[in-house]
């Protein structure tokens, strides 16, 4: 009995020296403090992690890849061919390429004002000389102009139809066959007015090193997007050619619908938008 009670003894001793320990060691309003800085650590890891997701695109720029470059001579100078394959999704719907040209003549690199066209694709009447809009002509002044001034760049966008792509665009030409204007038609098949993007061009002046651009251009909706991906726009130049009697119903609608900076043909002043589709 007595044995046991010993170890009673020596048992309770034990475990109050213990308790005391860990009183002296962790007080609870030590062990509070610990707890609290421990979940201010977690919570400045969180927030360090939750910047790093939303970091802004254009501070990554992996999405712009070049894939060629060459030299190519055509009637207004030679220009420097430069591929890009943008590697942000398009939608496989509408046949859009990721694959955009820069047309480049001199030295553009560190320049101010320099002379820019951004030309969305248009295979009916760049290759098939449709009559319907002017963007052949657009591209052909495009490129005389960066020559005349022997310094300058055209974008080439591959965005068919303002972005519809080819089929699309030949379904809306069938409405516009019957009647309805190139917005109207557009809505009719539910799509939008303008379904273009400038951020590919925004990556390529940017890897071009362009300062700013004299943007050849009569759409305002393109100068203010190039301004909200942070392309320096120091000016806006016309960019105007003369209607043919299958354009410029089209052109009038751009004009009255679409914001787009022409004359009126209703006053015998014959203009374009500079990127029809």
């Amino acid at each position: 009995m007595e044995t046991a009670n010993a170890f009673l003894s020596l048992f309770h001793t034990y475990a109050t020296t213990q308790h005391l320990e860990a009183t002296c060691l962790h007080p609870p309003e030590r062990r509070g403090h610990r707890s609290r800085q421990s979940s201010l650590v977690q919570r400045a890891e969180h927030v360090r992690k939750e910047s790093e997701m939303h970091v802004p695109k254009t501070a990554i720029r992996p999405q712009l890849k070049i894939r060629a470059q060459a030299p190519v001579p055509t009637k207004h100078g030679v220009f420097q061919m430069l591929v890009f394959h943008w590697l942000s999704p398009t939608n496989p719907e509408h046949g859009l390429s990721p694959d955009h040209v820069a047309l480049v003549m001199g030295e553009v690199q560190g320049k101010s004002g320099v002379t820019l066209r951004v030309h969305s694709e248009c295979l009916t009447s760049e290759v098939f000389s449709s009559l319907k809009c002017d963007c052949r002509e657009q591209l052909d002044a495009a490129q005389t102009e960066v020559g005349r001034h022997g310094l300058g760049v055209v974008l080439y966008l591959r965005q068919e139809g303002r972005g519809i792509g080819l089929a699309n665009k030949i379904r809306a030409y069938e409405l516009q066959s019957i009647g309805h204007d190139t917005v109207d038609a557009n809505r009719l098949l539910g799509l939008p007015d303008d379904a273009r993007g400038y951020e590919p061009a925004a990556a390529m002046i940017e890897y071009l090193g362009i300062e700013s651009i004299r943007l050849l251009t009569n759409n305002p909706d393109k100068v203010n997007a190039l301004l909200a991906l942070g392309v320096r726009v120091a000016s806006r130049a016309p960019a105007l050619i003369p209607a043919n009697p299958f354009s410029a119903p089209y052109l009038e609608t751009k004009r009255l619908r679409m914001g787009h900076a022409l004359p009126s043909l209703l006053d015998g002043v014959a203009a374009s938008s500079g990127d029809a589709k």
